[in-house]
């Protein structure tokens, strides 16, 4: 524990989470970051899906795969277990005695599931009426998709991203998804930025409320300049591989050993970046002199520019043009960008004990907070860790025998 450190900003707030794989949890463990305690209910012998999404896993003393996945390990830092069979009498009473404790409910299970079970937002609101309640599904609450399951690929697929991520059909190109479930975590943010603002609205009149958050309805919201881009013109964006629908040169390029990003944001980057790569008068073809002419003749820009990066290394590029102050960078491989000094530096991987006291390396939060900062406190937990503790702790707070946080 960290107990030098100042209050953290979420201190105080305690929220049951019923959600499982990514969205919902990678909201919670935001939360928890910030200091809401979270209490991760999972089902007993199972568990959150993604402990058995591996391998790797982290390893036992014995040397034999334990409960916590890589995956797992990437969205429940900072969160107690306990393990409760929802499907039993007992089970949704516990849950509900937690609920009478908690500010906050995240869920994922689909629309009408809880509601069945007598656990639904009706349901513990009789319990807790300033509950906020944060519902998490595939396609929302309502509307003709309210019934079906949905992943994060099959949303990235049914929301629009892949129709705009991969290559052209020209260039040979396919569909495909993003290299992680960015529909989940965005979807989490969201999440995230919701639950805020219904406990601003809490403290101020004492009113909870519901939250219907779709995956679907995340995805499309993030579409951002490609959607606009459409309802602005009527037109409907394809794939373009690394271009930009709007920008140029906003791409990457290969050179004699490796490929690079260059981003030249507007008409005055593009003069000095033409110096740099030793075509100044490129700034005054007329094909190139403004970003809406580079963008409508962008194959004739690409075909000049990569034959002109072809003649030297990526290192040697990146140098030159940082240094001439464009925008521009080396692609980089995953273990590349965790162990660079300046990831380093940020502080965006950082080591924790595990339960046994064997170091665990977790991608850090990328929030810096002056006043109050993110804290690493507790591990990823194993399923059910905490269950005795958390009960222990309920029956204190119910008989008011310690403080209620």
């Amino acid at each position: 524990m960290t107990d030098s450190l100042p209050p953290a900003s979420l201190s105080g707030l305690r929220i049951l989470d019923l959600s499982r794989i990514l969205a919902g949890p990678t909201a919670t463990q935001l939360l928890a970051d910030l200091g809401a305690d979270v209490i991760k209910v999972e089902r007993p012998g199972v568990g959150d899906d993604t402990r058995s999404w591996g391998p790797p896993f982290v390893p036992r003393a014995d040397g034999a795969d334990s409960d916590l996945s890589a995956y797992f390990l990437s969205a429940n830092r900072n969160k107690r277990s306990i393990a409760i069979d929802l499907t039993t009498a007992e089970g949704g009473a516990l849950v509900k005695r937690l609920v009478a404790v908690s500010d906050v409910v995240v869920e994922n299970y689909k629309p009408g599931d809880l509601d069945r079970r007598g656990l639904g937002y009706d349901d513990v609101r009789k319990i807790k009426p300033d509950i906020v309640w944060c519902a998490i599904s595939g396609f929302g609450q309502t509307g003709p998709y309210a019934d079906r399951t949905g992943y994060d690929f099959l949303v990235q697929a049914m929301g629009g991203l892949m129709s705009i991520t991969g290559d052209s059909d020209a260039a040979g190109g396919r569909p495909v998804k993003v290299g992680v479930g960015v529909a989940d975590v965005m979807c989490g943010m969201y999440a995230t930025v919701g639950i805020l603002a219904a406990l601003r609205h809490r403290d101020r009149t004492g009113e909870g409320q519901y939250i219907d958050l779709a995956l679907y309805d995340s995805q499309v919201a993030w579409l951002i300049n490609a959607a606009t881009n459409h309802l602005v013109s009527g037109r409907t964006p394809g794939r373009i591989g690394n271009r930009h629908p709007n920008i140029a040169p906003y791409q990457t390029f290969g050179t004699a050993d490796g490929e690079i990003a260059i981003a030249v944001g507007n008409d005055v980057q593009f003069g000095r970046f033409c110096a740099a790569i030793g075509l100044a008068e490129l700034a005054d073809d007329e094909r190139f002199r403004r970003n809406r002419d580079r963008v409508a003749n962008i194959d004739a820009l690409d075909d000049v520019l990569t034959a002109a990066l072809r003649a030297d290394t990526a290192e040697t590029w990146e140098r030159r043009l940082v240094a001439a102050e464009i925008p521009a960078g080396r692609v980089a491989t995953i273990d590349q960008v965790v162990n660079h000094p300046h990831t380093l530096a940020r502080d965006m991987v950082v080591e924790m004990s595990g339960s046994d006291g064997r170091p665990l390396r977790l991608l850090g939060n990328p929030l810096k907070m002056s006043a109050t900062p993110v804290r690493f406190d507790r591990p990823p937990p194993h399923l059910g860790e905490h269950s005795e503790e958390i009960q222990v702790e309920l029956s204190r707070l119910e008989t008011g025998d310690g403080s209620e946080r």
